[in-house]
């Protein structure tokens, strides 16, 4: 809603009271009020809250401790307090605490050799060591790495020929070699793509006229394919893959914050300003700790 500039269509305060409903006392939430914290709708909490500009309503250093809690000792993370491994969670994990100003509570370089260790022989990314490349699994690596600003870890024209090979004849994108075509991977593939200034190696007019094929004529909703049901997710993913080949009338997405150009900005400025307060605030106490001294 917001990338259509419509997000004030939708009742701000409703939407903020569930989100909030949704948190568990160590600071993780749940997908609603009776699951169980994961850090999969801790971002989405998050990055809903970010969206709003309403991130005070919750305690930072409280969600971003359940966050870096869930880091193991090989540096990756796990979703939750039952200890899946894979790489969406560390892509989560360091957006997450991004948004919030924390990534200083994790151990970054860990994080970054657990991501390198997933890399494959054809320049893409598995969920753990060892597993098949999915465009799903590169978003999340190529994320992290941006966010972490190391994608010198990336074999990028290798890795795009990857991705390019997932356009299909009819113009989109698939997740794994001989995969149907899916609207998300419009998502997940232009993402890595523009990330690494390569969103130019695919046929975009022909991607751009599958997403439209997808949508429903009476409802508006997006579907995965042609004829199929729309839902809500790749309405998201068909609406994001327009915004970032320049479709008229969308606004911006970033590709690694998968959140609107000018919200990043906005949290930036935020963390910036957090920063320097916080700096000033050091630097008053020194100054102070040395005047009593010197008395």
């Amino acid at each position: 809603m917001y990338l259509l500039g419509r997000l004030g269509d939708m009742d701000e305060a409703a939407i903020l009271d569930w989100v909030l409903r949704c948190q568990h006392p160590n600071g993780g939430f749940g997908g609603s009020e009776r699951n169980d914290p994961h850090m999969l709708y801790t971002l989405s909490a998050v990055q809903i809250l970010a969206l709003y500009d309403k991130l005070e309503l919750v305690d930072a250093d409280r969600v971003a401790a359940y966050v870096a809690g869930l880091q193991q000792p090989d540096g990756s993370f796990a979703g939750d307090a039952w200890g899946e491994i894979d790489t969406r969670f560390s892509y989560c994990a360091l957006l997450c605490l991004s948004i919030l100003g924390r990534t200083s509570l994790i151990n970054v370089p860990k994080a970054l050799d657990f991501i390198s260790s997933c890399k494959n022989f054809d320049g893409g990314f598995g969920c753990t060591p060892g597993n098949e490349s999915h465009a799903g699994q590169v978003f999340t690596c190529i994320g992290a790495l941006a966010l972490a600003d190391a994608l010198h870890l990336v074999d990028r024209d290798l890795f795009c020929w990857w991705l390019c090979e997932r356009q299909t004849s009819g113009g989109g994108l698939n997740g794994r070699p001989e995969k149907l075509q899916d609207v998300c991977y419009s998502w997940w593939c232009l993402s890595c793509l523009s990330i690494l200034d390569r969103l130019h190696w695919i046929d975009r007019p022909a991607l751009t006229r599958f997403i439209l094929d997808c949508q429903d004529e009476e409802d508006g909703g997006i579907s995965d394919r042609p004829d199929d049901m729309a839902d809500v997710y790749h309405t998201f993913f068909g609406i994001a893959g327009l915004s970032l080949m320049g479709y008229p009338g969308l606004q911006a997405i970033d590709p690694a914050w998968a959140l609107p150009v000018e919200v990043v900005a906005r949290i930036k400025r935020r963390n910036a300003a957090s920063t320097v307060g916080a700096e000033a605030e050091v630097q008053a106490h020194a100054v102070g700790a040395a005047a009593a001294a010197e008395s």
